[in-house]
């Protein structure tokens, strides 16, 4: 029987799923550097994430680690993303969450500095790619969070937002894009969805701009 506190093969499984998916989001250009960071839920008191600093399209297992809902690393010396009370928060806080993804596409860093508070997204067919969106009538807002290497601080500033009602994801400024779903399939429909949907409301500011 294991010692450690979680399920070593549940761990194994998340791992490769992370990695398979993250290694797809590299190809994209959406992690440049060693940017970026990936969680899946391993149970009701831990999480699986991203060792910080490391390559996100050379992901292997043991760049896979374990925190706990505090944010401290499990049974590894490795060091956690410095973001990972941003992830923390919204496992302890939502028990459907099982997936958080954090990209830095162009398309989210530039939008990330144009629109200062909130990305309106209104009258899009696309809005229904979101847990409980029925309709391209719906619109709903992106919020755009001041950057901060102050996480504590920052994850404040989302469980304000989180108080208001349904979120899909938020985006930080100069920094890049969050967003979450109940598993892998759902995070990555939702953050599919705002890279076009972010895409197309900077075409539109172009396009409004030159006439």
């Amino acid at each position: 029987m294991s010692a450690l506190p979680y399920d070593p093969q549940r761990l194994h499984e998340l791992a490769g799923e992370l990695i398979a998916n993250v290694r797809e989001l590299a190809q994209l250009g959406w992690t440049p550097a060693t940017s970026s960071n990936f969680s899946s839920r391993l149970d009701e008191r831990h999480a699986a994430i991203t060792v910080s600093g490391r390559d996100k399209g050379r992901l292997v297992e043991d760049d896979i680690m374990v925190v706990d809902f505090d944010g401290r690393a499990v049974g590894s010396d490795h060091r956690p993303s410095a973001e990972t009370l941003l992830h923390t928060q919204l496992y302890r806080r939502f028990p459907d969450v099982g997936c958080i993804l954090h990209t830095h596409s162009h398309n989210q860093t530039v939008a990330s500095r144009i629109f200062s508070r909130s990305v309106r997204l209104k009258g899009y067919e696309l809005l229904k790619a979101f847990r409980g969106n029925e309709t391209h009538e719906a619109a709903i807002e992106l919020p755009v969070l001041p950057n901060s290497q102050d996480m504590p601080t920052l994850a404040a500033k989302v469980e304000g937002l989180l108080d208001r009602g349904p979120l899909w994801g938020y985006l930080i400024q100069g920094h890049g894009l969050y967003a979450w779903g109940r598993d892998m399939a759902e995070a990555r429909r939702h953050l599919d969805a705002f890279e076009f949907l972010l895409g197309c409301e900077l075409d539109l500011r172009r396009i409004t701009t030159v006439h």
